[in-house]
C-alpha cells in the first residue's frame, strides 16, 4: 500500500478537469477550494484505506440500519453537554444508562425516575474504564481515612490487581492516576486470570480488581463469580483485603445477556461495584459510544460528580470529556428500540453460529488449534499446529492481499511464546462471506506450502 502521508502536496487526479494545483498536505491551503473539488480529494485517498466490512481484526461496528444512518446524521450538530438546550436529546442518554443499568441487574432502579440509573454515556470505554477506576481510587481513599485518619491516603501508593491481559487503557489509567499496576501473569494454555492469583495479589491499599468479560487476545471470559467468591472468603477473614470488583465488559457486556444469561457476572454479585461496555462493539452502534454503571448510588463518591452550571443549567455531570455530538446516544438509542432482547439475543446467536461454523471449518482442517470457537463470544483465535515451515504472520500478510484484515500477534507476558490469529465476527459478515474468507484462507495456505518462506513477515505484539 502506498505510504501517502510523507508527501508534501496532495496533487489532483483530474488535471483540468478541477484543478490543476497541488494542494499543501500540512499547512493550511492559501486559497478555498469548489466543494466538489475538496470532496474527491479527500474521498479518493480514502480508498485507500482497507475495507471496513472485511476488516476482521476490530471489534467496532461498521454497519447499522439506513433508519439509523439517518436519525445519526440528523443529529450530528446536537452538543451533549448542552442539556438545557437539547432535553431530548438528555433524556434519551439517560433512558439508555437506565437500561444499561438494568440489563445488569442494577440495584434501586425505578421505572418512574430515570435518575436511578447510575452512570454516564462515554466516547468508548477507554473513558468508562478511567471514570471507574476513579470511583475505585476515590472509595479507597475514603476507606483509608476511616481507618488510619484524615489525609491517611496521601502517604500510600494505590494498586490496582489485574491480568496481563487486561487492554492497554487500564496501563494509562495507572500511570495518569498514580495508581501501581499490579499484572498477573498469563501460562502456556492459559489466557485468563485465576481467583488464587487475585487472593494472593490484593492487600489493604489495593483499590480494586479487574476482571474481563471477553478479553481483547481470545475472547475468553475471566471467571468473575469464582473471583467474587474469593474475595469474599478473604475478606471474611481478613477484613483489611476487603476489596471491590470492576467488570471490564466492553466486547462481552452485550453479548453475555444474551447468549448466556444465566451466567451471573454482573450485579448480581454484590462485590461487583462498576461494569463498562462498549456499545459500539456488540451494542452494534458505530463509534464513539461506551457506558460505565455503578451498582448504586454509593458506588460512585458524591465528590466526583460535578453540578455545572452551563447555559442557564445546573448539570451533574461525571465525564473526562466536554463538547462531544449527540448523534452517537441517538444511534445506541435506536438499537435499543430497534432490536430489544429478543432482537439482541438473534443477532448474537446468528453472529455466533457463523463464528463456529468457521471455527469448525479451522479444526477440521488439519492445520489450526482452535483457542476459542466463536460460542461464548463471536471471537475466534487459532493457532498453527506445528511448524509448516511458515508463521501466522505469513497467513496473515497473504489474507491481506485479498483485502482480509486478520491479526496475527503474540500473547501476553508469560505466554508470548505463542502467536496467533484472531477473528471477530461482526454484524455484516455474513454466512457468505465467512465461506469467502476461508476459500481464500486455502488459497493462502496453497500458496505458502509452495513457498515455505519460513517467515518473510514481521512478528507482532498485539495492538489492543
Amino acid at each position: 500500500m502506498p505510504n501517502v502521508s510523507r508527501h508534501p502536496t496532495v496533487t489532483p487526479a483530474y488535471t483540468g478537469r478541477m484543478s490543476t494545483s497541488p494542494i499543501p498536505a500540512l499547512r493550511l491551503p492559501d486559497e478555498s477550494l469548489e466543494p466538489q473539488v475538496a470532496y474527491r480529494f479527500i474521498h479518493d485517498e480514502l480508498m485507500l484505506d482497507g475495507s471496513s466490512r472485511l476488516n476482521l481484526a476490530t471489534f467496532v461496528t461498521t454497519w447499522m440500519d439506513p433508519e439509523a444512518d439517518r436519525l445519526m446524521s440528523e443529529t450530528f450538530d446536537k452538543n451533549m453537554i448542552d442539556k438545557d438546550e437539547y432535553p431530548i436529546t438528555a433524556a434519551i442518554e439517560q433512558r439508555c444508562v437506565c437500561m444499561v443499568a438494568d440489563l445488569f441487574h442494577a440495584e434501586d432502579l425505578r421505572d418512574d425516575d430515570p435518575s436511578t440509573g447510575i452512570g454516564a454515556s462515554t466516547i468508548g470505554s477507554s473513558e468508562a474504564v478511567m471514570l471507574a477506576g476513579l470511583a475505585l481510587k476515590w472509595r479507597w481513599r475514603a476507606r483509608i481515612e476511616a481507618k488510619h485518619g484524615k489525609d491517611a491516603w496521601k502517604t500510600r501508593t494505590p494498586n490496582l490487581v489485574m491480568g496481563s491481559n487486561v487492554q492497554v487503557v487500564w496501563e494509562k489509567f495507572a500511570r495518569y492516576f498514580d495508581v501501581e499496576p499490579r499484572y498477573l501473569p498469563m501460562a502456556e494454555d492459559r489466557y485468563t486470570i485465576t481467583p488464587e492469583q487475585v487472593v494472593d495479589a490484593v492487600d489493604e491499599d489495593t483499590i480494586g480488581v479487574v476482571a474481563i468479560l471477553g478479553t481483547t487476545y481470545t475472547g475468553e471470559l475471566e471467571p468473575v463469580e469464582e473471583i467474587c467468591a474469593a474475595l469474599d472468603k478473604l475478606a471474611a477473614s481478613e477484613p483489611d483485603r476487603d476489596v471491590p470488583v470492576h467488570v471490564d465488559a466492553a466486547s462481552g457486556g452485550f453479548v453475555v445477556p444474551f447468549l448466556n444469561p444465566d451466567l451471573v457476572w454482573d450485579f448480581r454479585l454484590p462485590r461487583v461495584a462498576s461494569i463498562n461496555v462498549s456499545g459500539h462493539k456488540y451494542g452494534l452502534t458505530y463509534p464513539g459510544i461506551g457506558f460505565v454503571v455503578w451498582r448504586n448510588a454509593a458506588a460512585l463518591p458524591e465528590e466526583l460528580v460535578f453540578r455545572v452550571n452551563y447555559l442557564g443549567g445546573d448539570m451533574p455531570t461525571f465525564t473526562l470529556n466536554f463538547s462531544r455530538p449527540g448523534n452517537q446516544v441517538v444511534g445506541q438509542y435506536y438499537n435499543f428500540l430497534r432490536l430489544g432482547r429478543d432482537g439482541y439475543a438473534q443477532v448474537m446467536r446468528a453472529l455466533s453460529e457463523t463464528a463456529q461454523w468457521l471455527s469448525h471449518r479451522l479444526a477440521g482442517s488439519g492445520r489450526f488449534e482452535v483457542i476459542t470457537d466463536g460460542s461464548v463470544l463471536p471471537v475466534l483465535a487459532f493457532k498453527l499446529i506445528g511448524d509448516p515451515g511458515f508463521t501466522v504472520f505469513d497467513i496473515s500478510a497473504g489474507l491481506r492481499e485479498y483485502g482480509w484484515q486478520v491479526p496475527a500477534y503474540t500473547m501476553p507476558a508469560d505466554a508470548t511464546d505463542l502467536a496467533v490469529l484472531r477473528i471477530v465476527v461482526r454484524e455484516g459478515f455474513s454466512a457468505n462471506l465467512a465461506r469467502a474468507m476461508y476459500e481464500d484462507l486455502e488459497a493462502v495456505l496453497a500458496k505458502l506450502d509452495r513457498l515455505k518462506p519460513g517467515g518473510f513477515a514481521v512478528e507482532e505484539h498485539f495492538a489492543h
